[in-house]
């Protein structure tokens, strides 16, 4: 069935509102019988340039030049040399905001997510073989193995995994998620579709000072089994 574009109007405005409307739409990339789709089930806000765990924190850059431009861009980034991150971006041009999608609970195409998420493990693989770094590859080798019997659910639980899933990388940086022709986009959710939200801090920020750290800017469906920050936050409250 096809559904309608998520629109860019139910971006534009303040972040913490988009985050709550974002929560249930569908993340998809491709079409006809090889699409992979996916619920967004976890978001986080990064909202202007004094929130310091932002990257727009340092002003506009090459890097996230995205940020502040029109809402419903990708803003693509790596992390650790290694990791991709997909976000969705917020709020009236010129104003940076942005909402990293930290988990989508896979809905069709699950066998192209795990076949995505092999592929990027081979290519991580490859290039541990050419470093002679044989430890690491046969961690890795023993990480496809987990992968091939992963649940569903663990596909696309964490923003690198999301990616991974979703085959998405730097060269998706700027593509308009709004557009319905675009390869990577979002679709409308089921509007009876019943979400109930929960709200924290968000995870991996530790650089951040005070108010930013515990800033409960973390959204999430409650008691969905995608969710990937539960043992995060439970690990940084203890």
């Amino acid at each position: 069935m096809d559904r309608a574009p998520f629109p860019r109007a139910l971006l534009d405005g303040a972040t913490a509102e988009a985050a709550r409307l974002l929560l249930g739409a569908r993340l998809v990339r491709g079409s006809g019988f090889r699409a992979r789709v996916g619920r967004i089930v976890e978001v986080e806000a990064y909202v202007g340039q004094d929130d310091l765990a932002s990257h727009a924190r340092f002003g506009q850059t090459k890097r996230n030049a995205v940020m502040f431009g029109p809402a419903g861009l990708a803003y693509v980034y790596l992390v650790y040399g290694m990791h991709y991150c997909l976000n969705v971006v917020t709020e009236q041009p010129g104003r940076p905001g942005a909402l990293l999608i930290r988990a989508v609970e896979p809905l069709a195409g699950v066998d192209e997510m795990r076949r995505a998420r092999l592929e990027w493990l081979k290519a991580r693989t490859s290039r541990a073989a050419e470093r002679g770094t044989e430890a690491e590859r046969a961690r890795l080798l023993l990480s496809g193995e987990r992968i091939a019997g992963l649940a569903d659910t663990s596909l696309a639980s964490g923003p690198g995994l999301v990616c991974a899933a979703f085959s998405i990388g730097r060269s998706d940086d700027g593509i308009d998620l709004c557009d319905p022709g675009s390869d990577l986009r979002l679709e409308m959710p089921d509007q009876d579709e019943a979400r109930s939200i929960q709200t924290g801090p968000r995870v991996g920020i530790g650089y951040a000072p005070e108010p930013w750290l515990s800033r409960p800017w973390r959204y999430w469906i409650k008691g969905n089994a995608t969710v990937s920050g539960r043992v995060t936050s439970r690990r940084r409250a203890g």
